[in-house]
């Protein structure tokens, strides 16, 4: 009884046509591309918009950190910048956490 159900079985693996290896990977290529197109691609040109700036970054420019510090730039060294807070208060951050121009803040919330 069961060796019918087994040569049965047999033969449906037996009749599949046998695929090249070069199509079972297609799909694997075409996910890797879809990826980069909306993943990797917008993420490099996101972090080279962001060096552009850290690098045009000059004394006296308003700027915001990343975690939400608004202040005007008094000092630029190699690796960090010092940054005037409100009544002469300073602070000195790594030049990675600017977040960008705090004229970029205020022109969006003169448009609404």
């Amino acid at each position: 009884m069961f060796d019918f159900i087994i040569s049965s079985a047999h033969a449906q693996t037996a009749a599949a046509p046998a695929q090249s290896p070069f199509l079972q990977f297609i799909p694997f290529v075409l996910i890797f591309v879809v990826m980069y197109f909306l993943m990797i691609r917008p993420q490099k040109k996101r972090m080279q918009e962001e060096q552009t700036f850290l690098n045009k970054l000059s004394h006296g420019d308003e700027v915001y950190t990343k975690s939400g510090i608004l202040g005007k730039v008094t000092a630029i060294a190699d690796k960090a910048v010092t940054i005037e807070i409100e009544n002469g208060a300073k602070m000195k951050i790594l030049k990675s956490y600017i977040g960008g121009s705090a004229a970029s803040i205020f022109s969006a919330d003169t448009k609404k």
